[in-house]
């Protein structure tokens, strides 16, 4: 049987994060998803997000906690995250951060990294660090092993084009892992939550 972050889509993982931030109904959360230009990593429609929510609260990840009407607005029902969701938004990100077969889901994983404190989020990015290195090794040797044996160059574009986003990736991720390892570099969940800039971001979304 599939654990629960097995079964999370992108957008319940983006919705159980938002709700690691505060307590909120949905249309605060697709008010905030759209002004963090959430939009570039997955299509975002309220009936997505509520569909989402629903099966959230089914699952037990987040819960509600109160329905609020102000003048002409239509009910707005307030949802909180459980201690299984926090659980299982940090497994998914643990999981995601760590393949390298789902890129989509992995920029997910990264725009909600932070949401990991700093020595898991190091931990799961040196885990992918390796099997990065490890794949771009291989494809190296692959196509060094398919020059000697004259393979026509027309077909070893793509290979080369991997090799190439392979190596940038990893010269990336070290520049990463030595922010993360200075304690100067802000991280973690609650890092920029008391920041004006935050605030005055989270009100607006709310109105």
């Amino acid at each position: 049987m599939k654990s629960a972050h097995d079964q999370l889509t992108p957008m319940g993982v983006m919705v159980l994060a938002l709700l690691r931030e505060g307590d909120m109904h949905p249309y605060e959360m697709v008010r905030l998803m759209r002004g963090r230009r959430d939009d570039r990593l997955l299509t975002i429609t309220n009936g997505t997000l509520y569909h989402t929510v629903a099966r959230l609260q089914r699952a037990e990840l987040i819960a509600e906690v109160g329905v609020e009407r102000e003048g002409n607005r239509p009910e707005r029902t307030t949802y909180t995250l459980t201690r299984s969701g926090a659980e299982n938004l940090v497994g998914w990100l643990r999981r995601e951060l760590t393949s390298i077969d789902r890129p989509s889901d992995f920029r997910i994983a990264l725009a909600e990294a932070h949401n990991l404190e700093r020595d898991d989020a190091m931990q799961s990015l040196r885990i992918r660090r390796a099997a990065l290195a490890d794949a771009c090794a291989q494809l190296s040797d692959g196509l060094r092993d398919a020059r000697e044996k004259s393979v026509p160059e027309q077909v070893l574009v793509e290979f080369e084009r991997q090799e190439v986003l392979l190596d940038a990736e990893l010269r990336w991720l070290d520049s990463l892992l030595s922010r993360l390892e200075a304690a100067a570099f802000p991280w973690g969940p609650h890092a920029f939550e008391n920041t004006d800039r935050y605030l005055a971001q989270r009100k607006a979304a709310q109105q």
